[in-house]
């Protein structure tokens, strides 16, 4: 769903405001409760006040003699509790609990507030703590608590209760002290109890005034603002949108400028100015893509033909190559032949029969002539197996999923007896497996390759150490010897064909193909020089997909 401008920005300035006068009212709100409550508290701490000043009155006065109704009792706790006077009415003596008890029912029955006494030693069971009650003295006797305030509801009214202690003076150990009282002692309390419907009642009502004003101002505030969006931003946005659009289409004349006043005027005289430089880019533009049109068809054309000539070029080297190759191997297969049949034939006549020929003189020629025959079907094998794997990359291997350690460790097993010719320790460092896809027969190749070189170029009595890892997504196998190493300038040549290095027996195309098997795998082969000698490491992507890429 898409929403216009206006909606936008009216959406996000309505949201805001009514988000900041949510929080504004809240806190008002808060505010204005813990007033009302603040104010309850201190009317509950006024008449808790009030009733004690009355009780410490009376108290400093002995009591008090008040006129004898027909419904009240002389308390049974006092000497003397009645007198009469000459005209023989009797009046009754009221101590300080007495006068607050009555008061207290006077104020119940009134409805406006009530308080009660309590205390947890009770001379009159009339007195009682209640839960709040209970719970508020024990709490001034171990806490040392000066008072408590709590709201609670009391016949599904709203009450704010208040209750502080009442501490024994000189005056109540008249009556107390045979109950053990000191002076200082907490005698009881007093709690105090207002009614806060009515209060939480006005409260609530002014919350919902408050939030329809709040709702008033945003929706004028939103109106004030669609008004000013429609008339001040949104219909000259509309006609700067429509010369923008015209001029997408192709009509590049200069629309009219915005009589506005305002950023919106300097934009259109801004827009006016580029679409005129944009009409006069394009018009050079056009006849610039002409000439580099025409310019690039003669050259697609002068490429097309090097391409053709690169093309046959290619093909006439692989021919080439696959012939003088075959042609090659065919007749060095027949001397091979030949030379093997002529040396057995000899060995096979006596010395008296050849006592004018020079046997072991054509023996040796023909091992010679046996042994170069073979190196040159080597060479020859290794050129058409590099050519194949360039020319064919990935199409010429055949790889499969196998254990790279027994491979290696036939490897090490086949070279063994070189070794041991020279005094050499070939050391493994290989974990227990290690599985690759990949051209076994290839790979083995490249190990082959690798760990020959070691040998050849290692110092008698010295370690040649053949090592394997996995390392994230790829598999690494490193063959290092001690020997003189291998310069920084000759890195990169002893991979190329037919170079060799030093003056050690060898036709130059051992590292060629390690370094086409390795590629065609889509991995990588580097020299690194270790301390002393030279170390020759290989990496494989170890997943099929990268075996591809």
């Amino acid at each position: 769903m898409k929403f216009s401008l206006s909606c936008k920005f009216i959406i996000g300035c309505s949201l805001t405001l009514l988000t900041t006068l949510g929080a504004t009212f809240y806190v008002f709100n808060e505010r204005h409760e813990q007033l009302i409550l603040r104010q309850a508290e201190n009317e509950a701490r006024a008449v808790f006040r009030q009733i004690v000043l009355t009780r410490r009155w009376i108290s400093d006065h002995g009591g008090i003699f008040v006129e004898k109704l027909a419904r009240s009792q002389p308390s049974p706790y006092l000497a003397n509790p009645e007198i009469l006077d000459q005209q023989g009415r009797r009046y009754t003596r009221k101590t300080p609990a007495m006068v607050t008890k009555e008061l207290a029912i006077y104020s119940k029955e009134e409805g406006s507030f009530w308080f009660h006494i309590t205390s947890l030693k009770l001379t009159n069971p009339e007195n009682a703590p209640d839960p709040f009650e209970h719970k508020a003295l024990l709490a001034f006797e171990r806490e040392g608590l000066r008072e408590l305030t709590a709201i609670e509801n009391i016949n599904h009214q709203a009450f704010l209760r208040y209750i502080s202690p009442l501490y024994v003076e000189e005056a109540c150990l008249q009556c107390h002290q045979k109950q053990g009282y000191k002076l200082g002692d907490i005698r009881g309390a007093i709690s105090v109890s207002l009614p806060m419907d009515k209060t939480f009642s006005e409260a609530a009502q002014n919350r919902r005034r408050m939030f329809a004003s709040m709702l008033l101002v945003v929706g004028a505030l939103s109106g004030a603002m669609i008004f000013m969006m429609r008339h001040l931003v949104l219909s000259p946005m509309k006609r700067l949108s429509t010369s923008i659009q015209e001029f997408s289409r192709g009509n590049y004349e200069t629309g009219a400028i915005l009589p506005t006043g305002d950023e919106f005027e300097d934009l259109s005289l801004a827009f006016a100015e580029m679409a005129a430089r944009l009409s006069g880019y394009h018009d050079d533009l056009q006849s610039r893509i002409r000439e580099a049109t025409e310019d690039l068809a003669e050259t697609n054309q002068k490429l097309s033909e090097t391409n053709r000539l690169l093309s046959a070029a290619s093909e006439r080297k692989s021919d080439f190559v696959a012939r003088a190759s075959h042609e090659l191997r065919t007749p060095l297969t027949s001397i091979k032949g030949s030379m093997e049949y002529v040396t057995a034939r000899l060995a096979c006549f006596s010395p008296e029969e050849t006592s004018n020929c020079p046997q072991d003189e054509l023996c040796d020629f023909f091992q010679l002539i046996n042994k170069n025959t073979d190196r040159l079907i080597r060479m020859v094998n290794t050129i058409l197996d590099i050519e194949r794997i360039e020319m064919g990359a990935t199409t010429a291997l055949h790889s499969t999923k196998f254990d790279l350690i027994p491979v290696i460790s036939e490897t090490v097993t086949g070279l063994a007896f070189l070794a041991k010719e020279k005094g050499l320790q070939i050391t493994t460092l290989l974990p227990d497996t290690l599985p690759l896809r990949a051209d076994e027969d290839r790979i083995r190749q490249v190990l082959t390759n690798l760990l020959a070189n070691a040998v050849k170029f290692a110092p008698d009595q010295s370690t040649v150490t053949i090592r394997a890892c996995r390392e994230e997504k790829f598999t690494v196998i490193e063959v290092e010897d001690q020997g003189p190493g291998i310069p920084a300038a000759e890195r990169e040549k002893v991979f190329d064909k037919f170079y060799k290095l030093g003056n050690k027996e060898g036709s130059g195309l051992g590292l060629a193909i390690c370094r086409s098997i390795i590629a065609a795998h889509g991995g990588t082969i580097v020299v690194t020089d270790k301390e002393p000698g030279a170390c020759l490491y290989f990496r494989l992507p170890t997943s099929p997909e990268e075996n591809r890429t």
